[in-house]
């Protein structure tokens, strides 16, 4: 090597040629750091999916207690809880399919919620919860206990079948539980 580019600050490397002394990252240095940046980024972006998705979930169960507050409160004023409205789902109430579209309207006209709660992530093909009021007897339940609601949130993300906190809900012959993730009920007697 020259003694001009010795003097410059140049070195002479084995395979590589001439580099300036001290000067940068080599290729191999750039794309390992590129790559670590990228791998943490994934980790980061999962974790906050997750976060999302259990938020998510949080919201749909507290509006379960919202709605089933609600409709104690009906059945408190009314001495049973509220009919089917708009049957928009094979007779099942469901909110937030439409526009204008309600869900236990009832209770939201006697002013027992504020708002027809929907579900965070609702689309037309999945989530929603969803009402229903069956006249006594209905699936072998005694016609004692009288008629009796389902309410169930049909799509919780955070979990792959029957949730933890679902109270749950059947007759003799049905089982509201394998229908929904969460779900619960009550008779009026």
């Amino acid at each position: 090597m020259s003694n001009f580019l010795k003097n410059k600050g140049f070195t002479h490397t084995p395979n590589f040629g001439v580099t300036p002394k001290g000067g940068g990252f080599t290729l191999i240095e750039l794309l390992v750091v590129v790559a670590i940046i990228s791998l943490l980024s994934s980790v980061v972006l999962a974790s906050l999916n997750t976060a999302r998705a259990k938020a998510r979930d949080t919201r749909r169960l507290s509006d379960m207690r919202q709605i089933q507050n609600a409709l104690e409160l009906y059945y408190d004023k009314y001495g049973a809880y509220p009919g089917n409205v708009d049957n928009d789902n094979g007779g099942w109430d469901t909110g937030c399919f439409g526009v204008g579209d309600s869900f236990i309207s009832s209770l939201e006209i006697d002013g027992f919620i504020s708002k027809t709660p929907c579900d965070p992530s609702f689309s037309s093909q999945n989530g929603g919860y969803s009402y229903y009021r069956y006249s006594a007897g209905y699936s072998g339940c005694s016609v004692l206990q009288g008629a009796f609601f389902i309410l169930g949130i049909r799509d919780v993300e955070g979990i792959s079948g029957t949730h933890p906190s679902s109270p749950g809900f059947s007759c003799p012959a049905r089982n509201w539980q394998a229908e929904f993730e969460w779900v619960t009920g009550k008779f009026e007697q």
